[in-house]
């Protein structure tokens, strides 16, 4: 009996089903033309700021940018100096770093040189790039929320090998949420461990 139930409750399920669709298949006049169907339409997504073409500033001192790691609360990216060009670079410091809203205009933040959760900076040394070879440097900051404010975001990073120099802009989400605040290490050939 239960079985028989069962069944019943399905092919009961079934008709509905079925007949929702010979429903609205039946909706068109005879011999007419059906109505037409609406396309669903969907919002053209914002484009996401693309970073700049590899070229070879007059400086010789071509900066990339990699992914955002991240940890709980904490982010950072890795920055790459390179010489491209035939004559060698010197750099003895920290990389020149503001941070950019969407309009690319700077925002109230603060750059500190050090130490950060993310990065161990290996402080000031003389490095001397023969073309072909790189430099690297961490910016790094946190997430964090302090007192029940607005949040604070960039959508560029402007980088330079040194104060005063020309500055590449690359498109890094900064979620600084109240802190407005970035860490960014020295130049090195190698991070330490």
């Amino acid at each position: 009996m239960k079985r028989r139930v069962g069944l019943l409750g399905v092919l009961l399920l079934v008709g509905v089903v079925g007949g929702c669709g010979t429903e609205i298949a039946s909706s068109a006049t005879p011999n007419g033309p059906a109505p037409p169907s609406e396309v669903p339409t969907w919002p053209t997504p914002t484009p996401s700021p693309t970073p700049p073409p590899r070229t070879c500033p007059p400086s010789g001192a071509s900066i990339t940018v990699g992914p955002i790691e991240a940890a709980v609360g904490h982010r950072a990216v890795v920055v790459k100096v390179t010489n491209c060009r035939s004559r060698p670079i010197n750099l003895n410091g920290y990389p020149d770093v503001a941070v950019l809203d969407a309009t690319r205009r700077p925002l109230k933040v603060t750059v500190a040189h050090g130490i950060s959760y993310m990065a161990i900076d290996p402080g000031p040394t003389k490095i001397h790039l023969s073309k072909g070879e790189s430099a690297l440097a961490a910016i790094s900051w946190s997430n964090t929320v302090e007192v029940a404010e607005d949040k604070a975001s960039g959508t560029y990073l402007r980088i330079a090998p040194h104060t005063g120099e020309k500055q590449a802009i690359w498109p890094v989400d900064t979620d600084l949420g109240t802190t407005a605040r970035v860490t960014v290490t020295a130049w090195c050939r190698k991070f330490p461990k």
